[in-house]
């Protein structure tokens, strides 16, 4: 499966990274506003303005989502993108100006670059500035660039993770994308026949049985509390409102339920956001159904196109493309 968020009608993706410390962000944006919900598996999450997004709230359309590194700090990124948005006129319209409706997810990348260094709003400005529909590189790219996986058993066996996306074909125009960064606790398999494509691997980049050698780690390892983090964006061109939307986010974590293991642990902030752009008469159960199967291809792409980086190996690298 191919495809990206671009090929949903007014959906634009931007990305920026310090490719020496190792860490960045990416940035979706809506031309006209979306429709959006969101929801939250993972325990230990770094979001923000995820509770404008409950379907009893008042704001109905978002300008633009963020997916960033940097832990807690990379939520900063979003404020660059709302002084971008704020430049453009964009916003909701408060009767004193407009404020740019922007919410965030962030990943725990700070164990593999330079912890010093995060996606701030200079970054996230920039993502915005850079933001097009053309195709763009999955692997290691804006927040996939500090992304890694396969870490129960600790951080010196882990693998590379990376951003992925698709885009699968409904009924009567129906499309719906998905782009996500995968930096799981876990190891990602092939939803199709369950084979083990990236985790744990030793030295000779051989894949590791990380569920058995964690399960044997003195009756249960220890896991570092939010080091990891699965975050992405459904995209789709659904005439839905926003308790729909809800309900789409949260059958898409279905995707992540078939192609990572574990998943939605005590040491993820494992979130989806799913939007829309209006246009087509659809069933949330069909766009839901299609929302797990674009974000469990996504996270295969984003992984299989992971490059090795500060000695971790990726996927691509290894020549398991």
């Amino acid at each position: 499966m191919a495809g990206s968020l671009c090929d949903i009608p007014d959906v634009s993706v931007g990305h920026a990274q310090d490719a020496e410390a190792q860490t960045g962000c990416s940035v979706v944006l809506f031309g006209q506003g979306a429709v959006c919900g969101v929801d939250v598996r993972g325990a230990a999450p770094g979001t923000r303005e995820t509770d404008l997004l409950n379907p009893v709230n008042a704001v109905q359309k978002v300008d633009a989502l963020v997916l960033s590194g940097g832990s807690a700090f990379g939520l900063d990124a979003a404020s660059g993108v709302m002084r971008w948005l704020e430049e453009q006129g964009r916003g909701f319209e408060t009767g004193y100006g407009r404020v740019p409706i922007v919410p965030a997810a962030v990943i725990f990348d700070l164990n593999f670059g330079d912890p010093r260094v995060r996606p701030d709003a200079a970054m996230g400005y920039r993502a915005a500035q850079l933001a097009s529909r053309a195709p763009f590189a999955s692997g290691n790219t804006g927040a996939g660039v500090g992304a890694t996986l396969g870490k129960m058993i600790g951080i010196s066996r882990a693998m590379k993770g990376g951003i992925g996306s698709a885009c699968v074909a409904g009924p009567g125009g129906l499309r719906v994308a998905a782009m996500v960064v995968v930096n799981a606790l876990g190891e990602v398999r092939d939803p199709d026949n369950g084979q083990r494509l990236a985790g744990a691997c030793d030295e000779q980049g051989q894949l590791l049985d990380l569920p058995s050698l964690a399960l044997r780690a003195e009756g249960g390892a220890e896991f570092s509390s939010g080091a990891n983090t699965t975050i992405g964006v459904v995209c789709c061109n659904a005439r839905l409102d926003k308790t729909a939307m809800t309900k789409v986010a949260q059958m898409a974590h279905d995707g992540l339920a078939r192609t990572i293991w574990p998943v939605h642990t005590m040491s993820d902030g494992d979130t989806l956001f799913a939007a829309t752009t209006d246009g087509v008469a659809a069933s949330v159960t069909i766009v839901g159904m299609l929302a797990a199967q674009a974000v469990a291809s996504a996270v295969i792409d984003g992984v299989s196109s992971a490059h090795s980086a500060r000695g971790v190996p990726g996927l691509a690298t290894l020549g398991g493309e």
